[in-house]
């Protein structure tokens, strides 16, 4: 992460060289970065927020964004001194004109973190980091550009630049925006391609969404399922030897993919596994192929489930991307069978998915059964309670109360006798009000049976649950819609009538958190209008604005679908997260030229000329932000290294958003300006006609005073 902020200032600061061509210029700008990193360290600290992937991600976003208002500040200082201005007035009036539009773009930058900021659950663990980090370096940048640059400029930017050398391509631009908009039919074709394809391109294009992104580490977990029986000296003697003897040969380099370390554990039957670490992160994948196929082969009665360990990590969901099929009923026989069932399913329609069951499918474990005698107790004068009462004292022990000495609180807890056999706990006394002094087992029939290794409930009845691990290449959706179709109604023909399967866990929390995303996503456009209807003074104006967002989803949607040429990226929690950052950041550009186009009109221009001037001034600092946030961005979207993947899809939303907005919005934005173009020049050219007949009629009133004063 940290090679991919250096990487980021680096390019970002060749793109601001390529346009200005100067030295001084470009470090002038460049003052921006390291100011608006350290005030985000130093709000981070004020916060109590720790230095992790997330908040590095979002300095490294920070990279690229910080520049634009610095950009257009001094883009706008030079303009004015090249115009003949003297250079403490083009400093101040360079300043001043676009403080307005700057303020009103920061502002909606970080409006638009104000929902991220105020998520609850794991999305705002995982992602107010993010937002407070971008917050704040980029109220950081607005000041900068509007003090230390202005000064900086007067004591180091001497003499103007060099002349542009892509001046004669603005002026090309302009004109053909000009032309491609300079008729009605050509304006609302050009509206109704851009909206309506870009509605269309995300509908198609859109990914499969996922709970958490995947975050992968240099190693991966091994769950080993043991025997009926199987205790700590058969997993010594039987297993951990044999492990311990094909693990050598990779531990020492001897053979390839090399193993840097492991560990094994055992805490009996249904909980044995470890964790191995590959030596090359690159060659985790191909490791786990090695251990399940040589290492973990050939096992006595065993099973080995594998699954890749994660950076992220949700509470009761493992990595986040696992679904729990729980099957629930009061008949334990009948469930397993269901649960055999449905593993044979799962195996047969999705190959690759993980699939275990909890607890295990076989009842093998030793157990003792206590079947009251309802006639006895009832006779004895006690009831079933009781009776269970005395067995809890008899086995783990019975609570019967708490002591406090004034310091300390203690548990009293009262246990019988020790026993080694069943025939034992059957001998066990109990004193009852009528009968005297009975025997546990002349109270209740005591069974020899077996049963499963683990005795599990969820909402107070039993369950079997099978956890589902979809593989790297398939989102929670697929796997989710691949369950409900194939999978569960085979479970279903074999369910019995008093029971019933549901998907939990993950599956749960990845669908109320799209829920809660959809809110914070409206709710974000809200905050967006009617933030800039406040600043514009214009409802209008805020919906022109607003009207660039489109094309910027559907440029998000169309990088993710390139990406996933190459990669899997589904639409994760964090993805989801960049389309929300993307409102807050496409709408900068559209701000600037709407708001130089309303100057020019009060200026007195009328609507052609305005928007032909808006684009002609606007176009040099639109590109130049926008290419220095992108490339200061694209080592985030291209590099690899452990922990990409959990920011690659929201840079890749971002990447491309801005990318295509940049494009279109110097079409979209002029063709909505100039509906109503021919109303607007006859308006101004009545009012210049108004303004000189005003002029001559003044000048013919004040005539005859001349001429007196002469007399």
């Amino acid at each position: 992460m940290k090679s991919n902020l250096g990487l980021g200032v680096l390019l970002a600061l060749g793109i601001l060289w390529l346009f200005l061509r100067g030295l001084k210029p470009t470090l002038i700008i460049a003052t921006t970065i390291p100011v608006s990193l350290m005030v985000a360290f130093l709000g981070l600290s004020l916060f109590d927020r720790s230095l992790n992937v997330i908040s590095l991600a979002g300095l490294a976003f920070a990279v690229g964004l910080v520049l634009d208002a610095a950009i257009i500040v001094q883009e706008n200082i030079v303009r004015l001194k090249a115009n003949g201005y003297a250079d403490h007035k083009a400093i101040i009036q360079g300043t001043t004109q676009v403080t307005g539009a700057l303020f009103a773009s920061t502002a909606t930058s970080v409006a638009i973190f104000l929902p991220i900021l105020f998520m609850q659950g794991i999305e705002g663990q995982l992602f107010s980091d993010l937002a407070l980090t971008l917050s704040i370096a980029v109220i950081a940048s607005l000041v900068t550009a509007i003090t230390i640059l202005p000064i900086a400029s007067k004591y180091w930017l001497t003499a103007l630049p060099e002349a542009d050398p892509f001046e004669h391509y603005w002026q090309k631009l302009t004109n053909l925006v000009m032309r491609l908009t300079n008729s009605s039919v050509k304006r609302f074709t050009w509206i109704g391609m851009l909206l309506g394809g870009s509605l269309v391109v995300s509908a198609l294009l859109i990914p499969k969404t996922d709970f958490m992104p995947r975050a992968p580490i240099d190693g991966f977990f091994f769950n080993i399922s043991l025997p009926p029986g199987g205790n700590l000296e058969f997993v010594e003697k039987e297993m951990a030897e044999l492990v311990k003897q094909r693990i050598a040969p990779h531990l020492s380099g001897e053979k390839l993919p090399k193993i840097k370390s492991y560990n094994f554990y055992s805490y009996g039957a249904n909980f044995s596994g470890g964790f191995i670490y590959a030596d090359d992160p690159g060659k985790v994948e191909e490791l786990m192929t090695i251990v399940q196929d040589e290492i973990l082969a050939g096992l006595p009665d065993t099973r080995v489930y594998l699954f890749r360990g994660s950076m992220i990590n949700v509470s009761g969901g493992g990595n986040g991307r696992s679904i729990n099929v729980d099957i629930q009923g009061s008949d334990l026989d009948e469930l397993m069978v269901t649960a055999q069932a449905g593993l044979d399913a799962i195996h047969e329609h999705l190959p690759g998915v993980g699939a275990r069951p909890i607890p295990g499918l076989s009842m093998a474990e030793p157990e003792l059964q206590l079947i009251p005698n309802d006639r006895r107790i009832t006779q004895a004068g006690l009831n079933r309670s009781d009776i269970a009462n005395a067995v809890r004292a008899f086995t783990d022990g019975l609570f019967v109360s708490e002591y406090f000495d004034g310091n300390d609180r203690m548990n009293v807890i009262l246990r019988g006798s020790a026993w080694s056999n069943p025939d034992e706990l059957a001998a066990m006394p109990i004193y009852t009000p009528l009968a005297g002094v009975q025997t546990l087992g002349e109270l209740t029939e005591i069974k020899r049976t077996v049963g499963p290794t683990q005795l599990r409930r969820v909402d107070g009845q039993r369950t079997i649950s099978i956890m589902v691990s979809p593989p790297e290449n398939m989102s929670m959706e697929e796997a989710l819609t691949a369950l409900n179709s194939k999978v569960i109604p085979q479970m279903n023909e074999l369910l019995p009538a008093d029971a019933s399967i549901k998907l939990s866990g993950n599956a749960n929390k990845m669908k109320n958190a799209i829920t809660d995303m959809m809110l914070n996503f409206a709710l974000a456009l809200i905050i967006l209008f009617l933030l800039m209807t406040a600043l514009f003074k214009s409802a209008k104006d805020s919906m022109l604005v607003l009207l660039v967002m489109p094309m910027a989803v559907a440029g998000g949607v169309i990088s993710l679908a390139l990406l996933n040429l190459v990669t899997f990226q589904s639409l994760d929690l964090l993805t989801m997260i960049g389309f929300i950052i993307l409102l807050g950041l496409v709408v900068n550009n559209a701000i600037l030229l709407v708001d130089q186009t309303r100057v020019a009109e009060r200026e007195g221009a009328n609507r052609r000329v305005a928007v032909a001037q808006a684009i002609r001034i606007r176009a040099r600092p639109v590109y130049m932000s926008t290419l220095t946030s992108l490339f200061g961005m694209l080592p985030l979207m291209a590099m690899p290294g452990v922990g990409a993947e959990i920011y690659r899809g929201l840079a890749t939303v971002i990447v491309g958003g801005m990318a295509i907005s940049a494009i279109f919005t110097l079409i979209l934005l002029p063709s909505l300006l100039r509906i109503g173009e021919g109303k607007s020049e006859n308006r101004t050219k009545n009012q210049n006609e108004n303004n000189s007949s005003a002029d001559l009629q003044t000048n013919n009133n004040q005539q005859p005073h001349l001429t007196a004063a002469n007399e």
